[in-house]
């Protein structure tokens, strides 16, 4: 994941990897938005908490003692997820993400294919 995160309340981040498919794709551009107040089901922006340099993008799935559970949406990617590092502490997450958007040039994939008769 390639992001700006400074100090900005808003953060650009671009995926790079399939974990979470079919939500989003590689090349996908992330906003997000700094904040401490996460929900279940979000989309959220993490710093790995054993690579410092690493910034994830995962769907936060519930609060526990130590912190959030990370899931990938698509495990069978190889996913770096909570499964393999458990719960992320708090001051790890980064934002939260408002929504997905596209490089100029580039169309949207197609979820659902037209039907053509």
């Amino acid at each position: 994941m390639y992001a700006r995160p400074k100090r900005w309340p808003l953060v650009r981040a671009a995926v790079e990897e399939r974990s979470m498919l079919p939500a989003l794709h590689p090349g996908d551009w992330l906003l997000a938005w700094r904040t401490t107040r996460i929900r279940p089901g979000q989309l959220v922006l993490a710093w790995h908490p054993e690579r410092q340099d690493f910034l994830l993008v995962k769907r936060a799935a519930w609060r526990e003692d130590g912190g959030w559970w990370l899931a990938s949406d698509n495990p069978a990617a190889g996913a770096v997820d909570s499964a393999r590092f458990g719960p992320v502490p708090e001051d790890k997450i980064v934002a939260v993400v408002l929504f997905r958007y596209w490089p100029i040039g580039r169309r949207p994939r197609q979820i659902y294919p037209e039907r053509r008769p």
